[in-house]
């Protein structure tokens, strides 16, 4: 047992506690990461030390590493980052005082073996009892504390309880064209690389014959006409030859270069994929059944596609539909987590009235405990769960929720979008910025590009940068007008950069979308929030009230 800084860590256990007895749930390659760090006190460590202890004989971005040293901080409540610090060009240092002694951690031992082998062993060995009780070792670990008591009975047949191998084949192309090649091979690189992120599953690339070893084949077709990137996908189950996933999607191919779209071409396959998988792997613990279809996938679409262009009455009958759409399939948790994240939204953009505010995040907490009831590894219950804490100005919990969703999908914009929120509350601007950054350059969900657009101008304004705000802000504005919140920020950019009349048109459009507005109650909840966010946003209040927003 080790202790530092007000916790404990328990490796046999591999618990997280406070020293009150109080768990918390860290991801598997977290907590190997930070018992890691425990165990070297005082040593900087690598960035190539860190990722090849956590992950031997895998290949993975640095951003899976970035992902956990995050979700560490959020748990230790590290936020000025005094615990876990960067030393430029060299690693990280952890600087708790450190007490105790290490124990032999035999599921440690056990996952280090299990990372060296290679995928032929696990492809041909698969039925061999052996590598099963291994492969549910590292299902058990990928899932996390709370999937420990799901019975394997309750898991989809197909993958008996164990992480499915998903093959990724070459992807065919439609013509000859050697550009239209090296954009196939990098995409199946990218995804590749991508899935490999993902714990729940095992990615394999293999010959020919291996294929009917795989669990789930991925086949793929890639198309480039003068405008765009047409992209064809579909995914089988070898063992009955059913389609389990289908996709066809277009990325345009002009006013971007070759990179990002390649990246927004992996983003949009990878997303949807790594949505459908977890759907398949959830479908046998509820009322999934690979993610929603029908009436309410229709429903769904409808009501999330009207928080852009939308008016408060529009929003209402939105949220009118999605409540009837459960009344009628009350069972339905596709359902629950999107009318919950539809209400969110709603605080988030402030279209609630204060009298309503209360009851309606009320409300969503009752849904979201049943859904992480029943759900917990769910990819939208996780999503929802993210923007519910971050409505309810829970951040560095956010962060954490947020980094689970995205352990599942590296590609979910959305989830990208929350943590980038909550590193502004947090203070940390430059962070959310980059964070924003990326998920522009995965645009997905397309019906989300809004929110990092208003996210990065945010960022920029706290960070005074208002001419760099500007055209992210723009941006956002043109695809969701119906936000005073955009136009309260644009008006604080102009009147920074001496535009004084626009600076006025923008805060009468804000009050006109947000009538009642002043400099009391225009400001977001400062409730959890950092010094560094409250100086920065007190700024910016007053430049918009210099531009016409009244006082009180």
């Amino acid at each position: 047992m080790l202790q530092f800084a007000g916790f404990e860590l328990d490796e046999k256990r591999s618990e997280l506690r406070r020293l009150d007895g109080e768990t918390i749930k860290l991801r598997p390659k977290s907590f190997d990461l930070l018992r890691l760090f425990a165990t070297r006190p005082g040593r900087v460590l690598s960035k190539h030390e860190l990722m090849t202890a956590i992950w031997p004989d895998v290949h993975v971005g640095e951003d899976n590493l970035f992902q956990c040293i995050r979700e560490i901080r959020a748990a230790l409540g590290d936020e000025k980052r005094e615990l876990i610090r960067a030393i430029a060009g060299r690693g990280y240092l952890f600087e708790a005082e450190v007490s105790g002694s290490t124990d032999a951690n035999p599921q440690q031992a056990v996952l280090s073996k299990i990372g060296s082998q290679t995928e032929s062993e696990l492809t041909v060995g698969w039925r061999s009892s052996k590598v099963r009780r291994r492969a549910v070792l590292i299902a058990m670990a990928a899932v996390g504390v709370t999937a420990l008591t799901i019975p394997a009975m309750m898991l989809p047949n197909i993958f008996a309880a164990s992480p499915p191998n998903v093959a990724i084949l070459p992807m065919a192309m439609a013509s000859s064209d050697p550009a239209v090649a090296r954009m196939a091979a990098g995409v199946i690189s990218d995804l590749t690389d991508g899935l490999a992120k993902i714990e729940t599953i095992r990615v394999v690339v293999p010959p020919g014959a291996a294929i009917k070893k795989a669990d789930l084949v991925l086949n793929s077709e890639l198309e480039k006409t003068e405008t765009t990137w047409s992209l064809r996908a579909h995914m089988i189950e070898p063992a009955t030859g059913a389609v389990k996933w289908s996709t066809s999607l277009s990325v345009n191919l002009t006013d971007i270069d070759p990179q990002l779209q390649r990246t927004r071409l992996t983003a949009a396959i990878g997303d949807a994929l790594a949505q459908r998988i977890n759907a398949l792997l959830t479908s046998g613990n509820g009322s999934v059944d690979g993610g929603p279809t029908g009436t309410a996938k229709a429903t769904i679409e409808q009501a999330t596609a009207s928080i852009n262009h939308t008016t408060l009455e529009r929003f209402r009958t939105a949220e009118a539909m999605l409540e009837k759409a459960l009344a009628d399939d009350a069972d339905n948790v596709d359902l629950r987590v999107a009318l919950a994240a539809f209400k969110l939204r709603g605080i988030q953009l402030s279209w609630f009235p204060d009298t309503e505010r209360q009851a309606v995040v009320n409300g969503v907490g009752v849904i979201m405990e049943r859904a992480l009831h029943t759900h917990p590894n769910y990819i939208p219950v996780l999503a929802t769960h993210c923007r519910y804490l971050s409505a309810t100005n829970r951040f560095a919990e956010s962060l954490v929720a947020c980094g689970k969703a995205l352990a599942l999908d590296p590609w979910d914009g959305s989830a990208l979008y929350l943590t980038g929120l909550a590193q502004i509350f947090l203070g940390r601007f430059d962070d959310a910025l980059a964070t924003f950054k990326q998920a522009d350059r995965f645009d997905t969900p397309q019906v989300a590009r809004w929110t990092w657009g208003i996210g990065a101008g945010w960022a920029c304004m706290l960070m005074g940068r208002a001419d760099e705000a500007l055209p992210w802000l723009e941006r956002s504005i043109k695809i969701t007008p119906a936000s005073g919140r955009i136009y309260f920020l644009m008006a604080a950019a102009y009147q920074q950069l001496g535009r004084i009349a626009e600076a006025k048109v923008a805060v009468a459009k804000g009050m006109e979308l947000r009538p009642g507005s002043t400099a009391l109650n225009a400001p977001p909840p400062s409730n959890n929030t950092s010094p560094v966010f409250l100086k920065a946003q007190e700024r910016i209040m007053r430049l918009i009230v210099e531009a016409g927003l009244p006082e009180k």
